[in-house]
């Protein structure tokens, strides 16, 4: 006689060895993934630089403006709306890379003249709750951005702020500065009294004189030695009294402020001489 008994029994201690196979089967190749101390500095690092607080303005237009290279910008997009990025004037583009290029579609514009033509990638992604990066590499630099989505409020223009355009603002107004910086004295004209007359011939005879409340400079035509300067007296109670000066180029620089001194050079019918008043 056939008995199915052992038959079943051999069927099923087979399903419980395959029922304990197959948990083994589905793990995740991630549970057996890992990092080197290295691969996970690394990766600590760059989380950090991602994820680091970002400085960001608001420009006269609504644009969100970015510090190029300080973190990871993110731009949040919607769908059935239009992010546009703003890159700088001038900028060539070389490569658009998207990490999800299903859902998320990157187009170019352009504005401004033939020789300040700006682009701009228009960003669209597909759907809500979307996250990728974006890598955008011009004629000028390379930008790393992180783009995600939500139903609603999104960032309708992001442009971007860069150190060495913010360093060459500071250039041209520290070129003003100096332009406007009277030699010697090292302080701006406004700061400084000119109401000085200078009377009297000489070949040395000063082009200005003026003092910035502490010290009274006189700038002469050319470059004199010691041996060639005139000696300056300054007149207090009557007499010439001589004080504490120094050359520097064409300049004589005196430690204090007067109201009135002669400058001499040569003796008897060679000699020359020039007198300073201070007016008022």
């Amino acid at each position: 006689m056939f008995l199915p008994q052992p038959r079943h029994a051999g069927v099923c201690a087979a399903a419980l060895m395959l029922a304990a196979i197959v948990p083994h089967q589905a793990v995740s190749a991630d549970q057996y993934h890992y990092l080197t101390s290295n691969e996970a500095r690394g990766t600590s690092l760059s989380t950090q630089w991602q994820n680091s607080g970002a400085t960001m303005t608001r420009g006269p237009d609504g644009t969100v403006i970015y510090l190029y290279g300080q973190t990871q910008p993110s731009v949040v997009c919607s769908p059935l709306q239009l992010c546009e990025i703003q890159l700088q004037a001038g900028e060539m583009v070389r490569d658009v890379l998207v990490g999800d290029t299903v859902r998320w579609k990157v187009e170019p514009a352009t504005s401004g003249s033939p020789e300040g033509q700006r682009i701009h990638l228009i960003v669209k992604p597909s759907d809500p709750g979307l996250q990728t990066s974006m890598v955008v590499t011009t004629s000028r630099r390379t930008y790393h951005i992180r783009l995600k989505s939500q139903s609603s409020g999104y960032m309708a223009r992001v442009a971007f702020e860069y150190p060495e355009d913010v360093q060459a603002q500071f250039d041209a107004i520290n070129a003003r500065i100096e332009v406007s910086t009277i030699p010697g004295a090292g302080i701006p004209a406004e700061n400084l009294d000119f109401n000085f007359s200078v009377q009297g011939q000489a070949r040395w005879r000063p082009t200005r004189v003026y003092t910035d409340g502490m010290k009274t400079y006189i700038q002469f035509p050319g470059q004199m030695t010691s041996g060639d300067a005139p000696v300056l007296f300054v007149i207090s109670g009557g007499e010439n009294r001589i004080v504490n000066y120094r050359l520097n180029g064409t300049m004589m620089i005196v430690d204090y402020v007067f109201d009135r001194a002669v400058l001499l050079s040569g003796v008897g019918r060679s000699q020359q001489k020039v007198t300073i008043q201070r007016r008022g």
